[in-house]
């Protein structure tokens, strides 16, 4: 392998002070904050699994449509939003919510994959994306019957 060398020369250079020009320079702006959103118009995002076969649950059956909107006041600016769904999540399922039966949780699917929890997503809020939720159980178990509830936030939020 053969190394190619160039000798390297430093020159120093003063100029003095009474052949350069001088310009005073500002800097201005306006701070401005995204535009207000709300989702689904502040109400809560309720999904009703109705009844729940103990024994047909296996992430398929019962799925539903997470019905929900984001509406945000006209901007200027291409501000980028990021979705999150902010819940415990189950020991055994990272994408879904832990509910008040200990071995049952909701799965969050994004356009139908598997939503991880706590986590930012960047969307367009003119076209979200399509969120459905499924009822898992820890496998191998067997559930009594019984109700259940899950709570998570779901939170848009401009980066």
């Amino acid at each position: 392998m053969k190394l190619w060398q160039q000798p390297v020369v430093f020159a120093v250079c003063s100029v003095g002070i009474a052949n350069a020009a001088l310009a005073n320079m500002a800097f201005n702006g306006t701070l401005i904050e995204p535009p207000p959103c709300t989702i689904n118009s502040g109400n809560t995002v309720e999904i009703d699994f109705r009844d729940v076969g103990v024994n047909r649950i296996d992430g398929l059956n019962y799925k539903e449509r997470v019905s929900y909107s984001i509406t945000c006041s006209a901007s200027t600016l291409p501000w980028e939003m990021v979705l999150s769904v902010n819940a415990v999540a189950t020991a055994f399922d990272p994408a879904a919510v832990q509910s008040s039966v200990v071995d049952l949780g909701v799965r969050l699917l994004q356009d139908g994959q598997p939503f991880s929890l706590n986590t930012m997503l960047v969307i367009n809020p003119t076209t979200p994306p399509t969120l459905e939720a499924v009822p898992v159980k820890r496998p191998g178990v067997s559930l009594d019957p019984g109700g259940f509830t899950a709570t998570a936030t779901l939170l848009a939020q401009y980066q």
